[in-house]
């Protein structure tokens, strides 16, 4: 590991000030120490923003939920106001990795971590996503990749939390030295068509600063589902955040996110479709799961996905409904 500097910011303005080329921000640091041991990110410096308090909050009103990134998961599983109005988004966080993990890790560090594909991971392979001319997945060991979008690269994105925000319509707050910016976290994440080396649309220097959620509307239901080949402390294989607003069992709207399924959370806009308007029962939950799956390109190893996540979908919108 090279040496780098270490930079302690006292606010926010502060830390986006002591940027400079090849640093980068450090929070809870899971991730990043990960990075920095396998080679793929070798720091110049690295600014702590750990104890900053004005990126530590959650504040939940008539108007929306407003989360800082600070907030651990453990912190957003166990909170009683989005246990309640936001009920995906304390699973997706309540399931993530262990409870150790959870008490560390935060939810900007897990928007923003960097796939897990285990041949981006290895030094030992120089993937397209590492500026190589070959996606090793493709061809190898790829029964945990991406089985959408996977053309150019089989990756899947890695956050469970950006499945339930991006499901509740989430929008990110990114400030840089000059400016802040807004973004809807579903225009946030690139595929790997549009940049083949980064996984979002954040720039150097600049810091996520604040996550919102629009209030759902009082008839809305909100679930997610991870499956996993472990119960605990693993990756998953499928996992589905679904947001339902209904006048009685009839969906009037419907948001369907699957992860573990592209490299980035994927939108299930066939199945969306499927619901809207229509009586919620077990046969249109299968169809619906069905017609999600229709565009998809498994590789050789993972077209159990297929089924799996068929399956997943389905009980993610019965248990939305039924709950």
């Amino acid at each position: 590991m090279k040496s780098f500097e270490w930079a302690e910011a006292t606010s926010v303005d502060q830390a986006v000030q002591l940027t400079v080329k090849g640093s980068a921000f450090k929070a809870g640091g899971v991730d990043l120490l990960d990075l920095m041991k396998e080679r793929l990110f070798e720091p110049t410096r690295l600014v702590n923003i750990r104890n900053l308090p004005d990126l530590h909050f959650i504040r939940s009103e008539s108007s929306g939920l407003s989360v800082g990134p600070l907030v651990t998961l453990a912190e957003l599983s166990e909170h009683a106001d989005i246990q309640k109005k936001y009920r995906a988004l304390a699973q997706a966080a309540g399931h993530a990795a262990t409870p150790q993990i959870r008490n560390m890790a935060t939810l900007g560090g897990n928007l923003l971590q960097r796939p897990r594909c285990w041949y981006f991971r290895n030094e030992l392979f120089h993937c397209r996503k590492k500026g190589g001319e070959r996606c090793f997945a493709q061809d190898g060991e790829n029964q945990y990749h991406a089985i959408f979008n996977n053309g150019l690269c089989a990756i899947v994105h890695p956050s469970a939390t950006a499945c339930a925000l991006m499901a509740m319509k989430a929008q990110i707050e990114i400030q840089n030295a000059d400016k802040k910016r807004a973004v809807s976290l579903e225009e946030f994440f690139v595929l790997p068509s549009e940049d083949l080396h980064h996984e979002n649309k954040i720039q150097p220097g600049e810091l996520l600063t604040r996550v919102t959620v629009p209030a759902l509307p009082a008839t809305a239901k909100s679930f997610y589902i991870k499956q996993g080949e472990k119960e605990s402390f693993d990756w998953p294989v499928a996992e589905v955040a679904a947001v339902l607003d209904l006048e009685g069992d009839t969906c009037k709207s419907a948001s369907i996110v699957m992860g573990a399924a592209s490299p980035i959370p994927h939108r299930a806009k066939e199945t969306e479709a499927a619901l809207t308007g229509q009586k919620v029962t077990e046969k249109l939950a299968a169809h619906a799961a069905a017609v999600a799956l229709m565009e998809a390109t498994p590789l050789a190893g993972n077209g159990y996905k297929i089924p799996l996540f068929k399956t997943v979908i389905a009980r993610t919108i019965l248990s939305a409904v039924r709950e």
